[in-house]
């Protein structure tokens, strides 16, 4: 899955995205796959259940975790090493007093990672204009369990210092592309900056003739009905909701909430809705009619587009047979967040 989620702070990092820390995870919720008339992408998988994780609390090794510097600023880190844990330890630097962080939050963070054995700097992110904050849900099913343990029941305006072990990162094979050794721990330093919507914020207005009926759930999960009529063979794009955040680019990382749905029988094919919690991707990880889709709009957004097989999977559909080449699908799209490169 396209993401700009922090690549040692994932489960498994198999593919490298853009730096250090935004590598992404195998089986986690995927973003609607680019694609090519020549080789179509196959269809996204479906998500597993969000995974919860407990408090960390603090303890010896996080309290010899010596931050300074303003919150929201590069701070300084010095710590005794090797340091090492046998659970995840996060001790407060500065308190927080906006929203607390919860098992599927989409939170946006600035942080220094470094290995726990060398005190070696893995990655900073955040911290100046040419690494932004990042976007990551608490979800142990995406996330290094370490990591989710130390948001988890943070505040918003939070500086906080922690310390993973192993067993809860890397475990007994380290990671060498990231330079950290078997059975090391990791040393995190995190402000926690906001949380993110998990659903659409703007001002509703009406669909266009011809769009499908879309009704929300109290959480802002759709359930859309398709019209029994033929699918429109161009590529149309309408918004449900509009928002007033920040206008997502070409090349943008975006967060969204999504659902897919065909338009030859209404079956639903794909969301993240009811999985893991809002999806982060690249606009140019996705095919034609979703990114058209994104582009342009603002954030806190509700964008519904209708995309005929030339603006998404292609004459031959998706390999396992779910999109076929002639389906038309249909995306309800909320736009939660956008990180420009």
């Amino acid at each position: 899955m396209p993401s700009n989620a922090p690549a040692p702070l994932r489960r498994l990092v198999p593919a490298a995205v853009a730096g250090a820390l935004a590598l992404a995870l195998a089986g986690c919720s995927t973003s609607p796959s680019a694609t090519s008339t020549s080789s179509p992408a196959s269809s996204p998988a479906a998500s597993p259940a969000t995974s919860t994780a407990a408090c960390a609390t603090t303890g010896s090794a996080s309290e010899a975790v010596k931050v300074s510097g303003k919150a929201g600023a590069a701070p300084t880190v010095t710590f005794p090493h090797p340091t090492a844990a046998t659970t995840t330890e996060r001790t407060v630097i500065t308190a927080g007093h906006g929203d607390t962080v919860t098992t599927g939050s989409s939170v946006k963070i600035a942080y220094e990672l470094f290995e726990g054995a060398t005190g070696k700097e893995l990655d900073q992110s955040g911290y100046t204009a040419a690494k932004k904050p990042v976007i990551l849900t608490a979800d142990t099913s995406q996330y290094l369990p370490g990591l989710v343990q130390a948001i988890v029941c943070g505040k918003v305006g939070e500086r906080f210092a922690a310390v993973i072990p192993p067993s809860q990162a890397f475990g007994a094979t380290g990671s060498q592309q990231l330079g950290v050794g078997a059975n090391h721990s990791l040393v995190l330093v995190g402000d926690i900056l906001s949380l993110t919507p998990t659903k659409a914020t703007g001002v509703v207005k009406a669909l266009p003739p011809g769009f499908p009926k879309v009704v929300l759930a109290a959480s802002g999960r759709p359930t859309v009905t398709v019209p029994k009529t033929p699918a429109p063979t161009t590529l149309e794009i309408a918004d449900r909701e509009v928002g007033t955040g920040d206008t997502v680019k070409s090349g943008d990382t975006v967060t969204v909430q999504y659902q897919g749905v065909l338009w030859r029988n209404g079956t639903v094919f794909d969301q993240s809705w009811g999985k893991s919690g809002p999806a982060s991707f690249g606009t140019a990880a996705v095919v034609k009619g979703f990114r058209d889709a994104l582009v342009g709009q603002k954030v806190g957004s509700q964008v519904v587009a209708i995309v005929p097989p030339a603006d998404g999977y292609g004459k031959t559909g998706t390999a396992n047979g779910q999109i076929k080449g002639t389906d038309t699908l249909v995306f309800v799209v909320d736009i939660l967040a956008t990180t420009h490169p």
